[in-house]
């Protein structure tokens, strides 16, 4: 999930973030076959497009995968965690975007985005001062947690630390340096540590537990410090700012059909001429088009095996080749203009 390394953005032309970008997924590995959706009605055909919108999950399809930071709990001194809530309270998804454009399009480094960002958002005004010693932040192997780690590094130093950024790679190898204190924070995905966490604490032989996350961000967040108690991590405040699963389609579908949410879109395009885009593994998992029929009873005619928000994607919908297709709710590309 948010191990992911980021993919790659292509040249699909502009695209345009509408509604909530909300919207998180449980990835799996198996199944390209559709389950059955008993898509009877005329649906609605791919329209070609250079922009598009990301539609409102506003049945809460998703759960709530917050940027939130992640601290050793040794190390979870008062100013550190008020450094890191000032972080928290400057970031909402569509800033998100605009830091992974700055990065994955204009082609900044982490650090300049950070630093810029930084510099128009005031963000080191009013952190409290006095924090001592040195404080390394943890970031995994893409661009948009090494630019938020950045973003850490820039707060904590206003706040009296001594930092440095080490990108480690996945959560299954920086989580236990968190735990052991040998980096002190990550930013972390409220939803997919909670679940991370669970797995580790409450894993029983074989028998994986069941999830923790949820579509409420106080139920996820309560969740997620419970299981980090176990393990001796702690979390400061999450932010408004998401990075989930989201769907999305060309600006030209959503105007011709009227649609700017997923309910909408379910309640006028279930049909047989509708295609949804997607990895090989959407069609059944609970996030994706299984998902998608279950809360919205959304049924489409065909699936297409494209990849996971990537540029594969981005260039069926852009091109008319999908009518709905798979984004992620933080990528860059979906900055306006």
């Amino acid at each position: 999930m948010r191990t992911r390394t980021r993919l790659a953005i292509g040249a699909t032309g502009a695209l345009v973030a509408a509604g909530f970008l909300a919207g998180c997924g449980g990835a799996g590995s198996s199944g390209t076959e559709a389950p059955a959706t008993g898509a009877q009605g005329a649906g609605c055909a791919p329209v070609a497009g250079s922009r598009l919108v990301v539609l409102e999950d506003d049945k809460k399809l998703q759960n709530t995968d917050n940027i939130i930071p992640a601290i050793n709990s040794k190390a979870a001194q008062p100013q550190l965690v008020a450094a890191l809530d000032k972080v928290s309270d400057s970031l909402d998804t569509t800033k998100l975007i605009g830091l992974n454009k700055a990065v994955d399009v204009d082609r900044k480094t982490p650090k300049v985005a950070a630093e810029e960002f930084a510099s128009a958002n005031n963000l080191t005004a009013g952190i409290p001062t006095g924090g001592t010693g040195s404080i390394t932040v943890g970031a995994a192997n893409f661009s948009e947690n090494q630019t938020l780690g950045e973003l850490y590094r820039i707060a904590l130093t206003a706040a009296g630390y001594q930092v440095k950024v080490q990108q480690i790679g996945n959560r299954e190898l920086y989580e236990p340096a968190l735990e052991k204190g040998e980096i002190q924070v990550v930013p972390e995905y409220a939803a997919t540590m909670a679940d991370f966490l669970n797995d580790k604490v409450n894993k029983s032989g074989t028998a994986t537990p069941p999830p923790i996350s949820s579509p409420d961000l106080n139920q996820t967040v309560t969740g997620l410090k419970a299981a980090g108690e176990k393990v001796g991590i702690s979390f400061g405040k999450p932010s408004a700012a998401q990075d989930q699963n989201a769907f999305a389609v060309t600006k030209e579908f959503a105007d011709q059909h009227a649609v700017r949410t997923l309910s909408e879109l379910a309640a006028k395009c279930s049909g047989t001429a509708t295609v949804l885009g997607g990895p090989p593994e959407c069609p059944q998992r609970p996030k994706c088009q299984a998902g998608l029929i279950q809360v919205y009873n959304l049924n489409v005619g065909r699936f297409s095996s494209l990849d996971a928000g990537g540029p594969q994607t981005k260039s069926a919908l852009t091109s008319g080749a999908i009518s709905v297709g798979l984004v992620f709710s933080s990528d860059g590309a979906l900055a306006a203009g």
